[in-house]
């Protein structure tokens, strides 16, 4: 995980590394709406036209970056981390199992082709005692999804088969409350561990955060957080970062949000991480799920 800086460098950089890499071994990655009406499903309240800062970006990236000063995490502590693959084995987002058919990641992470690989600790392709490799059947993006301002961040994918349940794999609970100021989470992911260098981790990333108060985060980005945002980080220059996007964001136990977006470099003072606050979506995902199972 890393720090934060301008947010349209991180899509240029995407953007090229897309048109480099390719899809190879594709699996597709259906578009669909949720129900007959999907819209009916989002949180309530009118989406504020938001307007991205200079410096805001999305966190994915298929360089792979990650999580800026955070440390290993031990090995099968995060069940639920999902990675989403293209190409042969390269990571460029992460998401989070919460059904034993279906992922959460964020919708900006949305592609035609991909892989999805559980239970692996490792950045390495590499085989690993316990993972499971999946197909992506079918993409569901939030129907309020705006980009660029990053409101409703999130996106549903239904795997082609049901996980095997095992202490590696396993899915974890949505939180039903919606976060306080000054509690601690934990976000995990592969991205990027320096800011604007790229370092590869070699292991699974894990940084405790704090999060951060409605006027805090709004006076960081102004003009920019709605309700189904929430900012957290700290001062000691420990972030989310490039790779990390989709990726959970575990408090209490449960997960209450997923890897948005933020400055580039990441990990700079007064700039902390944005992150989908999935219990505004409760009743969207659990009836999207029911609709397409």
């Amino acid at each position: 995980m890393a720090a934060a800086g301008a947010p349209w460098s991180w899509m240029v950089h995407a953007l090229i590394a897309a048109l480099i890499l390719g899809a190879k071994d594709p699996v597709l990655g259906n578009d669909v709406a949720s129900c007959d009406d999907p819209s009916a499903f989002g949180p309530s309240g009118s989406t504020p036209d938001l307007r991205p800062g200079a410096t805001e970006d999305t966190r994915a990236d298929e360089s792979s970056s990650r999580i800026v000063n955070g440390t290993d995490c031990e090995r099968n502590s995060q069940p639920w981390q999902a990675a989403l693959l293209v190409r042969f084995n390269k990571l460029y987002c992460g998401a989070v199992l919460v059904d034993p058919q279906w992922l959460l990641t964020a919708a900006h992470c949305r592609k035609q082709f991909f892989r999805v690989r559980l239970g692996h600790h490792s950045l390495s392709p590499m085989y690993e005692s316990g993972q499971q490799l999946l197909k992506g059947i079918k993409s569901i993006p939030h129907p309020g999804y705006s980009h660029p301002g990053h409101s409703n961040d999130l996106m549903l994918i239904k795997l082609n088969k049901r996980i095997r349940e095992t202490p590696y794999v396993r899915p974890i609970n949505i939180a039903s409350r919606c976060p306080s100021a000054g509690t601690s989470c934990l976000v995990s992911g592969w991205g990027t561990t320096s800011s604007p260098q790229v370092t590869f981790p070699k292991a699974l990333q894990c940084l405790n955060i704090t999060v951060l108060s409605d006027d805090q985060c709004k006076k960081a980005y102004p003009n920019q957080i709605d309700n189904t945002m929430f900012c957290a980080g700290d001062q000691a220059g420990r972030d989310s970062c490039q790779g990390d996007s989709g990726g959970p964001v575990v408090c209490n136990g449960s997960l209450q949000g997923l890897v948005s977006w933020g400055d580039f470099p990441c990990a700079q003072p007064n700039r902390p991480g944005v992150y989908t606050n999935l219990c505004r979506f409760t009743k969207w995902i659990q009836d999207t799920i029911k609709c397409n199972s």
